[in-house]
């Protein structure tokens, strides 16, 4: 067992767990946030994202011990109070929720990238989104969502 210290959505958080338990199981069994979905427990789905400092990580394969002392945010740490952050507007502006268990993690992975580079081109976006599979949809409205939060119109209109 490891003692563990957290930032988690800007709030402290101090417990104990198991040596080899991942941060997602952390967020979801001693956080109660489940906004990260488990799923492939692989990094290859992305459902799993949130941002440790700022950057898009696949919680699932790290170490809950690799973040000590570290920050994290999850999709319940997006929204400011009943505000919904500005990808979570235009996700749902857009249409782009679907059946709702892959966005969480679509939506932090948007982040990282607009963290990286606020001003993505349409094909940046594609591939900056290209880790966190959804199983609904062909992306477009996704794609879309992002544009629209970072200020870029579609300019082909095409996904």
């Amino acid at each position: 067992m490891k003692s563990l210290k957290l930032t988690v959505n800007g709030r402290q958080w101090e417990g104990v767990t198991a040596d080899s338990a991942s941060l997602l199981e952390v967020l979801r069994d001693k956080l109660g946030l489940t906004g990260a979905k488990a799923n492939c427990l692989e990094g290859e789905c992305g459902v799993c994202t949130v941002l440790l400092d700022g950057r898009a990580v696949c919680s699932c394969i790290l170490l809950a011990a690799q973040c000590e002392g570290r920050a994290v945010t999850t999709i319940e740490g997006m929204a400011d109070g009943d505000t919904p952050h500005r990808l979570q507007q235009t996700f749902i502006d857009c249409g782009a929720i679907q059946c709702g268990f892959c966005i969480p993690g679509m939506v932090m992975t948007a982040a990282g990238l607009l963290a990286e580079n606020p001003h993505p081109d349409r094909a940046q976006i594609k591939e900056g989104l290209c880790g966190t599979l959804c199983r609904c949809t062909g992306y477009k409205k996704i794609v879309d969502a992002v544009e629209a939060a970072c200020g870029v119109e579609a300019a082909d209109g095409h996904g």
